[in-house]
């Protein structure tokens, strides 16, 4: 489908993405380019690329696809580097967790350009970072959601929905404004809450003797807050709108919780734990169990 891409970040995303389309037979050929020198080495010695990039702009060079594996807030940046290579049969995506963002930087940096960007959000991830961790079936049985612009030709929003398709992905489109309030709810909430939650345990006199004692259910309500500091830095910030939205209406739930607790309402307690876990029970993930960004 494509003889080469042009990869640039080249960490557990874009690496497992490349990794992805060779086995799918996809690509021909990745060139690589990462800031750090010891990275593309690195996913060179792994296989993940075959040229190591010395700079964005060499990444995009030559290339059909062109996938953009940065932080959200470098997004911009990158696509500034690259606006004067992007070709008229060039395909140019992302893998960013917020969108509006993103489709403004895009207008910002790639102006008459922009009809050959398709912004892309894989929900798919883990709690590591770095090529290292990249991983073949990384985006296997997962959804990823395009928020495409009005000026893309529909072929070229076709062929991006076919890339993902071939590395194993269900794609859906969206509107940026209704992607980020929806994973505002589902996924940049809950991963605030287990950095929150975990800093109020951790920092408590006796902290550390009470995750001595923690179990599997702890385990597992944390095991996101291990995630890349850096990346949810930027994923809060950008998507903040949404998110304070979401941090409010959490709070009117810990206030009902808090009001019928403080009162002794037994009875209306157990409705509100009985709403939840009724609700939980009945909901199914639509793509495989795993860490969700």
């Amino acid at each position: 489908m494509f003889k080469q891409l042009g990869l640039i970040g080249c960490g557990l995303m874009g690496g497992s993405f490349a990794l992805a389309l060779k086995r799918a037979g996809v690509v021909g050929h990745v060139v690589g380019y990462s800031k750090s020198p010891s990275t593309t080495e690195r996913a060179k010695r792994m296989g993940v690329i075959d040229t190591v990039a010395e700079s964005a702009l060499q990444a995009v060079s030559g290339s059909d696809l062109v996938l953009i594996a940065v932080p959200v807030a470098a997004t911009e940046n990158t696509l500034k580097a690259i606006r004067h290579l992007v070709q008229p049969d060039m395909l140019v995506m992302d893998v960013g967790s917020t969108k509006r963002d993103v489709v403004d930087a895009a207008r910002r940096a790639l102006r008459d350009q922009i009809a050959h960007f398709v912004p892309a959000h894989p929900i798919a991830g883990k709690e590591v970072a770095g090529v290292e961790h990249a991983d073949v079936n990384l985006y296997m049985g997962r959804q990823v959601i395009l928020t495409p612009f009005d000026q893309n030709p529909p072929a070229l929003v076709q062929k991006a929905t076919d890339v993902w398709a071939a590395i194993g992905c269900t794609v859906l489109r969206m509107t940026p404004e209704n992607h980020d309030a929806a994973f505002a709810a589902v996924s940049h909430l809950p991963h605030l809450l287990a950095f929150a939650y975990f800093n109020s345990v951790v920092s408590q006199p006796a902290g550390r003797d009470f995750l001595s004692l923690a179990g599997p259910g702890f385990r597992d309500f944390t095991r996101i807050a291990a995630g890349d500091p850096a990346v949810w830095r930027d994923i809060l910030y950008s998507n903040r709108e949404e998110v304070l939205k979401q941090t409010q209406r959490l709070r009117r739930a810990i206030d009902a919780f808090e009001h019928v607790m403080k009162s002794g309402n037994l009875d209306a307690l157990e409705d509100l734990i009985r709403s939840a876990s009724q609700a939980r029970t009945t909901w199914q993930m639509s793509a495989k169990p795993g860490n969700q960004r």
